[in-house]
């Protein structure tokens, strides 16, 4: 297959001087040696044919490289992009104590951990409390969300984030995730606390719309005592689970089963063209490799 095959109707142009070389019946004058014998016979007329034949088959491999042979390559393998999302809670309750750090240093160095399990993936990084701040928008690079750790701590008490409204928070990420159209979508809240904005039924109506946008919803209730009703609907109907880790060591293992549970995917990708010069470049130096080894070892003229 070529990607310019009306070029190798060039090709009869090598063809014509190949014809010529071994019709023609003309006599070549050998110039004389001291000591040197005439050169006769069939042997010698095909050597010496084969050397002018050299450059027309030079020529011809020269016009199908031009004519970009190709080949079609065996299907590639690619990993499914997944667009993760994450909705950190920055209330005044996240400064309790959690293992050797407070719930926010222990939440971040586990989505920290979490982000070398996807690498490929895309992710995004949002900060709640009364309001909600999308710190980190959807990115592959990872080095983003290592250098925002120490600008929205709890601790530096950020107007307006103070409290804890989990629906706001989740529909704002919702609207990051729907913004983007290629690949899966997964949120993964990360609170200690529960908002009044889900009372009343609002969460089944949230996770709707969620579930109806493709997107799956875990989240970790970080704090001594299970995560209240409302959490577990807005997580288990869109797909996702609720988790409820005690200590660093099972909010870690937490990440691990997010993993686990949302396995990459991997897509089959399609036969593609590419480009086919090895077999003909080849060629092309040995032949004009032994064009120059005859030129060295043989001379005539050619009159």
């Amino acid at each position: 297959m070529f990607g310019r095959p009306w070029m190798l109707l060039l090709l009869v142009l090598p063809l014509l001087q190949l014809f010529w070389v071994w019709q023609r019946t003309s006599r070549r004058l050998v110039l004389p040696f001291d000591h040197g014998g005439r050169g006769s016979g069939w042997l010698l007329r095909w050597t010496l044919g084969l050397g002018e034949s050299l450059p027309a088959l030079l020529v011809a491999v020269v016009i199908m490289l031009l004519s970009l042979p190709q080949e079609l390559a065996a299907p590639k393998q690619k990993r499914a992009l997944t667009n993760i999302q994450f909705c950190v809670d920055i209330s005044g309750s996240m400064t309790a104590k959690f293992g050797s750090g407070t719930r926010y240093d222990a939440s971040m160095k586990a989505i920290n951990q979490f982000l070398d399990y996807r690498q490929g993936d895309a992710f995004g990084l949002t900060f709640f409390g009364n309001n909600y701040l999308h710190w980190v928008p959807l990115t592959s690079d990872p080095s983003a969300f290592r250098c925002s750790i120490p600008f929205m701590r709890p601790e530096n008490n950020v107007p307006g984030f103070g409290g804890t409204e989990i629906g706001k928070a989740v529909l704002g990420c919702r609207e990051m995730l729907v913004s983007r159209s290629e690949g899966d979508r997964m949120l993964i809240l990360i609170t200690d606390g529960w908002s009044s904005d889900l009372s009343g039924g609002a969460e089944i109506e949230i996770a709707k719309r969620l579930r109806r946008d493709g997107i799956t919803l875990f989240a970790v209730n970080i704090q001594d005592q299970d995560a209240r009703g409302e959490i577990v609907n807005l997580a288990r109907m869109t797909g996702g689970e609720v988790f409820n880790p005690g200590d660093t060591n099972a909010l870690e293992g937490v990440f691990k089963r997010i993993d686990e549970m949302a396995k990459a995917k991997i897509e089959q990708g399609t036969a593609e063209l590419v480009d086919w010069f090895w077999p003909f470049a080849i060629v092309g130096l040995s032949v004009l490799g032994l064009y120059a080894l005859l030129m060295l070892g043989m001379r005539y003229t050619p009159w």
